[in-house]
């Protein structure tokens, strides 16, 4: 009876320090973040350019704010169809997949057996001899000696289980990281998930500002071509030169040697959008090859504040996820340190006859537990312990220099995007003094007051200038997609973008 107390009173004292787990609480980062935007570059006033507004971000996809009905339905089907999302899927389930390993650690293992042999003794040795001969000693005394047959057989049925109570919580500890690890998990498929709508939109935009360079590049062919029959037909009044047509004819050339590289570029976006969409190369181009206009970007952009983005930005929530698990890696190393009680159990039924299992003298167990203390290993523990907490203090950083880069890339986000828009204006102001100077040219090339030069000159300054403009345009269209990155994405602050993703593995 006193032996029962005793093992109850030993895994109640083991529960009872189940409750203890060694090593630091995680805490939140507090990030250091400025109370607003400045894009001080961009204004001198050091403001918000008034495009943008600090006002709270809408929660729709930024994608539909361009209103483009191709550009949504590109990203809605990438979100299910690319081959990346779908890895990082599949490294959610890993993760997920380890912390039950994990946590299964916290449970008894039980474990059934059974077995038979037929074993035989070698008579030759003296083990095998002296029971090979054990039988007959007893040969005319009043004592019946067992004989020991051989060879024999054994049957067997059997349990055994086991179980580490968790005293000092290094698998609790354990099981915390391996959560902060499917929460990585989750924030770097939304983080790819970000990158793969931010760049099907800026391919696609670029295909349209290729496109819209070509039908320009093309119109420009037909004024140049005017412009070259004028200087044939005043060669052949005699009021015009060689040189003139000559000139005109190069000029001509030069504006069709651009469009082989327009062409190019034009495939080369539609191959890579149909990549990220993991079509085989042209699929999309009976889709996307008519030209469209570049998708405009709206009136106003609501932005919110340097604060949001530590809950929008996957990166930042990935690096203190991480940092959460480094946290909890501390405790595992440090659990180390201290005892370990293990209670083992083994119990079954053997006999030499299958039917003897049955019997109650054919039982056998093995109960009762074991206390393993770490006494000397060299140094190993402690450096581990410490290693743990150089990880920890390496995740601290990485997550501030995280916050310090999102930062900085949204406000440099919001330079590009205003000082491009500024740009546009003054090359729509530029381009139609050049369109008026071009038509000048032309009437006063006519009337003989100027020379083919003049035409020619203001020819290629339009030209230029209505090319630097579709450029700028698509440039201030494609910034405004990595400053809608910049601040992470789409927004959905409540959204399990992870399991979005990981309920297409399955395509």
């Amino acid at each position: 009876m006193n032996k029962r107390y005793s093992r109850i009173a030993l895994i109640a004292f083991a529960g009872t320090l189940a409750g203890c787990t060694v090593g630091p609480d995680f805490v939140k980062p507090s990030p250091v973040v400025p109370p607003a935007w400045t894009a001080g570059a961009a204004n001198p006033a050091g403001k918000v350019p008034s495009a943008l507004t600090s006002s709270a971000p809408e929660t729709d996809a930024w994608w539909q704010s361009f209103r483009d009905p191709e550009l949504v339905s590109l990203i809605s089907r990438a979100a299910t169809e690319n081959l990346d999302l779908r890895e990082a899927a599949l490294r959610i389930a890993e993760a997920r997949a380890q912390r039950d390993i994990s946590a299964a650690d916290q449970l008894p293992s039980v474990s059934g057996n059974a077995s038979y042999t037929n074993q035989r003794i070698s008579t030759t040795t003296a083990q095998g001899s002296l029971f090979g001969s054990f039988g007959k000693l007893g040969g005319g005394l009043p004592v019946n000696i067992p004989s020991f047959p051989n060879p024999y057989n054994q049957y067997q049925i059997g349990f055994d289980a086991s179980w580490e109570p968790d005293v000092f919580g290094g698998v609790r500890r354990s099981v915390e990281a391996a959560g902060a690890d499917v929460e990585a998990s989750q924030e770097d498929a939304r983080a790819a998930l970000i990158s793969l709508e931010a760049e099907i939109a800026r391919d696609y935009i670029d295909l349209r500002n290729a496109q819209g360079q070509l039908a320009i590049t093309n119109r420009d062919l037909v004024t140049e071509q005017q412009i070259r029959l004028l200087a044939r037909q005043r060669h052949d009044a005699g009021l015009g030169t060689d040189l003139d047509v000559v000139n005109a004819t190069a000029e001509l050339r030069q504006t069709q040697s651009q469009l082989p590289p327009l062409s190019r570029t034009i495939e080369s976006d539609i191959n890579q959008l149909s990549q990220l969409l993991a079509r085989e190369p042209g699929a999309l181009g009976t889709e996307l090859r008519a030209s469209a206009p570049v998708p405009p970007v709206p009136a106003k952009i609501r932005i919110g504040l340097p604060g949001d983005l530590v809950r929008r930005r996957p990166d930042i929530r990935g690096a203190e996820a991480r940092l959460h698990g480094a946290t909890a890696r501390v405790g595992v190393a440090v659990a180390t340190l201290f005892p370990s009680l293990t209670f083992n159990a083994n119990l079954g039924t053997q006999a030499e006859r299958f039917p003897d299992l049955a019997e109650w003298a054919s039982r056998f167990y093995s109960i009762g537990p074991s206390l393993q203390i770490p006494i000397f290993e060299g140094g190993r523990l402690r450096a581990t312990v410490q290693l743990a907490d150089l990880k920890e203090k390496e995740a601290a950083l990485d997550y501030a220099n995280t916050v310090l880069n999102a930062v900085h890339e949204v406000e440099n986000a919001i330079v590009a995007y205003d000082s491009e828009q500024r740009r546009r204006a003054a090359l729509g102001a530029t381009l139609i003094q050049n369109r008026d100077a071009l038509g000048l040219a032309r009437d006063r090339y006519k009337s003989g007051l100027t020379t083919f030069l003049d035409v020619l000159d203001a020819e290629r300054n339009a030209r230029q200038t209505e090319l630097a403009m579709a450029a700028s345009t698509a440039a201030v269209s494609t910034n405004l997609v990595a400053l809608y990155k910049a601040l992470g994405g789409g927004w959905e602050e409540n959204g399990d973008t992870g399991g979005h993703v990981a309920q297409n593995i399955g395509r």
